[in-house]
């Protein structure tokens, strides 16, 4: 199946935008770590990194990443463009091996092929994008009853995760600081989406900034984007990069995945074998982030030796127990 204009278009920016924001969780992490050391961690609820210059380093190279990935948007299907997200956790994954010494092991490598290998699976087969004649046909679209409902089941989940989940887990279970990023990610890619066509259509002469809706798209784009960040800076100051950008990448991609499928309907234009192949893409990237987290920690320390006895009293099997422990 050949690859539309667009769609190269929107391919080219997509990888572009992964090096960029790949690099940027180290950079990022960088700073957080040396700000840590003058002040109060973000992971505690501190803002010291606000003062370091590293830290905005990496979120210049974040933004400059979310803006390739933001002009993909507007050219190409986010079943595409989303998916390409797993060459940000290579990126990211190489760099903290050389540069963090978050160790990256040889099964680690082959997760990152993995990724590799599915990403070119569903660049081959994605579909192609539906023409938007204005942000209206977005709108319409944004307001149907299948998606209003995703939407309200997100936003419930998110403040549950906040108020709830957050003071009692968020700093042992990394599955809430990213489960509230990937929830708020689903919806922000989708008006991303939207407002990406929004200024492609003005730009063509068409200006859509006439209409409430491109508004409305910019402020869910600018609202989502702000928690995303707060919450995604106390992911990376408490736990692994290694470990965040692998597992924030997989509920990131499936939900964004999902909601695309709901609001733009994405899957329509296809058929069956179509459709198999981009999941098969899809499960070979989660195969290579699942090996990639599950091997993370795997030759990075000494193993435990059992302790010897070489008494058959019992008190004194303890103590020599007891010793080896301490």
């Amino acid at each position: 199946m050949g690859i539309s204009s667009d769609n190269v278009h929107g391919l080219v920016l997509a990888v572009s935008s992964s090096i960029f924001i790949g690099s940027s969780f180290i950079v990022k992490k960088k700073g957080l770590q040396k700000s840590g050391l003058n002040g109060t961690r973000a992971g505690a609820g501190g803002h010291s990194y606000l003062y370091e210059p590293w830290w905005w380093a990496g979120m210049i190279t974040m933004i400059v990443g979310e803006v390739a990935n933001f002009a993909a948007y507007a050219y190409a299907p986010a079943i595409l463009v989303t998916p390409l997200g797993a060459l940000s956790i290579i990126f990211s994954a190489v760099l903290a091996h050389f540069i963090l010494e978050e160790k990256l092991h040889i099964f680690g490598v082959l997760g990152c092929v993995l990724c590799v290998v599915g990403s070119t699976s569903i660049v081959l087969h994605a579909p192609q994008e539906k023409n938007m004649e204005s942000v209206k046909e977005v709108w319409n679209l944004a307001t149907e009853p299948g998606f209003l409902v995703y939407t309200c089941i997100v936003v419930v989940l998110v403040v549950i995760l906040i108020l709830r989940y957050v003071p009692l887990y968020g700093h042992s279970h990394l599955i809430v600081y990213v489960g509230i990023c990937s929830l708020m990610g689903s919806l922000t890619v989708m008006s991303v989406k939207a407002l990406a066509i929004a200024l492609k259509l003005t730009f063509s002469g068409m200006n859509q900034f006439i209409y409430f809706q491109t508004w409305l798209f910019t402020f869910v784009v600018v609202v989502c984007c702000l928690l995303q960040i707060d919450y995604l800076n106390k992911a990376l100051d408490t736990f692994n990069t290694a470990v965040i950008s692998p597992i924030y990448y997989v509920m990131f991609t499936s939900l964004t995945i999902l909601a695309s499928m709901i609001m733009f309907k994405d899957w329509d234009s296809q058929n069956a074998s179509q459709i198999v192949t981009e999941l098969c893409g899809f499960i070979t990237i989660l195969s290579g982030t699942f090996l990639l987290h599950k091997t993370k920690d795997m030759g990075s320390s000494e193993p435990i030796e059992p302790p010897v006895f070489t008494n058959q009293n019992p008190r004194t099997n303890f103590e020599a127990s007891s010793s080896h422990l301490s």
